[in-house]
């Protein structure tokens, strides 16, 4: 026979061998009673004092009262047992909680990290390109200032043609706005244009082209506007002087 107590997820049994223990105590008190009720006392015969603690130190080890005080030792003991192991799963628990939190943190770090570094390569030449960006500008200036079949013009062309196809193997690239509607996003508007040759908020003018690293705006096309012209001055009427 076997007595558990499950409390949560913890569960123990009394050793067997102590549950026989007990019962053979339990048998050999029971048959001492009924031997003793069974030979009633001689008429005469001089009873027995028990004197006040003789009952404890004459028990036996199998006494019952001793066995269930035993009893309850072990369930107090078993009750203590699971409370600690129930503090040390909750324990357990929030450690594994925080560990998991920090290898969570560990892996965000190392995407970042990541990300920076990726940036570092794609726009870490961005600050050397806008240095150069002028550069560019004089020789786009100085080529449509020279006459078509220049000899220095054509030098100046191979010139700029060989420094474009150095930075677009670096992911720049320029774009030109003439002709296109005016978009602030990738557009700077530096003058406003009267005309009636294109419709309003067109580009007409170009003074910079625009440029890209790795598709991200470096910096906008430099560009006039297109606006309607003023309302031309009605002619004087039949009679008046025109002016003088």
């Amino acid at each position: 026979m076997a007595e558990s107590h499950e409390k949560g997820a913890f569960q123990a049994d009394i050793p067997a061998n102590a549950v026989e223990e007990a019962l053979r105590s339990v048998e050999r008190i029971s048959h001492g009673e009924e031997a003793s009720a069974g030979q009633p006392a001689a008429a005469g015969e001089p009873g027995v004092e028990i004197t006040p603690g003789a009952e404890d130190a004459s028990a036996a080890p199998g006494d019952p009262a001793a066995l269930a005080a035993r009893v309850q030792l072990l369930e107090a003991q078993l009750d203590l047992s699971q409370t600690k192991a129930r503090e040390t799963l909750e324990r357990l628990k929030d450690e594994h909680d925080r560990l998991l939190r920090a290898a969570a943190d560990l892996e965000n770090a190392k995407k970042r990290a990541a990300r920076e570094r990726d940036e570092v390569q794609k726009f870490g030449n961005e600050r050397i390109l806008k240095d150069l960006l002028p550069a560019l500008d004089g020789l786009d200036r100085a080529l449509a200032a020279a006459p078509e079949d220049d000899v220095v013009a054509k030098g100046v062309r191979m010139v700029r043609s060989t420094l474009e196809q150095a930075l677009a193997k670096h992911g720049v690239k320029g774009f030109s706005a003439m002709g296109q509607p005016f978009d602030p996003a990738v557009h700077e508007a530096l003058m406003q244009v009267p005309t009636a040759d294109a419709a309003p908020g067109t580009v007409v003018l170009e003074h910079a082209r625009g440029f890209t690293l790795n598709d991200r705006l470096v910096r906008p096309a430099m560009v006039g506007v297109a606006v309607a012209p003023p309302p031309a001055a009605p002619p004087p009427a039949d009679g008046e002087a025109g002016p003088e």
